[in-house]
């Protein structure tokens, strides 16, 4: 079983595109297969569940909640998975209570409590997690339980300042916490190659030494319809270039 987790503090990045898709397309190649959201507006359960399957699911927000103790029912993760409707994807899902939770949650020092959960977890072959766009409780857990990290650099300036943050604080959490944490690499998404300044902003960087994947995801319109749709890629338009390019990104990555 593998664990990683896609994360970037700065949002805007497609973080979660990348991760329900290369989720969707692990499934899709007989790879059962677990997503956990962690993110409080719910963006990946709302692009793999239909909205009545969203209102029945409190998912991560009851798990955490159970680990504060105050109720015996729900402290293992497995008891809030939820199948998606496609075969071999399964979640557990975000509710916005996880914000509410979150202080509470860091003044009782539940910062391994994911980790832990996801050891007792025996079932998945690949579980992606998705984060919020900050390093917070969330974002730590998700990064002390994880084999690895997938980050996210959409070419412009601002993100290329927080790239050099990013890395320190992975840095710090791989001394203090999870030795054993790869950094997967850069994975560049709605990438336009006829720029001029994501094609320099790559330059530099790789001459800085940062390890940019060499599976660029390209920005197109077809990834908001299957936002719209709740269909990721593989299934919404399996033969687009968009896929194919997120096929390959998946394909560096195993």
């Amino acid at each position: 079983m593998t664990t990683r987790v896609v994360f970037n503090q700065k949002g805007g990045v497609g973080k979660t595109t990348l991760l329900a898709n290369l989720a969707a397309i692990a499934a899709a190649r007989g790879r059962r297969t677990l997503v956990i959201d962690l993110d409080a507006q719910c963006n990946a359960s709302q692009y793999l569940l239909s909205s009545d399957e969203r209102q029945a699911e409190s998912g991560t927000a009851d798990f955490f909640d159970a680990t504060l103790g105050r109720r015996r029912e729900g402290t293992t993760l497995a008891e809030h998975i939820t199948e998606t409707p496609f075969e071999n994807l399964y979640i557990a899902a975000a509710h916005p209570d996880l914000e509410t939770l979150r202080v509470k949650l860091e003044a009782k020092h539940k910062i391994y409590k994911l980790r832990q959960a996801i050891e007792a977890l025996s079932d998945f072959d690949e579980i992606f997690i998705d984060t919020p766009p900050a390093l917070n409780f969330y974002s730590q857990s998700a990064l002390i339980a994880a084999d690895s990290v997938l980050i996210p650099f959409d070419c412009d300036d601002f993100a290329r300042q927080a790239l050099y943050s990013l890395f320190d604080n992975i840095h710090e959490i791989q001394e203090d916490h999870n030795p054993g944490l790869k950094i997967d690499g850069i994975v560049v998404n709605q990438f336009q190659p006829r720029a001029k300044l994501p094609q320099r902003l790559l330059a530099e960087l790789t001459a800085e030494g940062h390890p940019i994947i060499d599976a660029h995801i390209s920005a197109s319109v077809k990834v908001r319809e299957s936002h719209d749709a709740s269909i990721p890629l593989v299934h919404y338009a399996p033969s687009h270039k968009i896929t194919g390019q997120l096929g390959a990104l998946y394909d560096r990555l195993s």
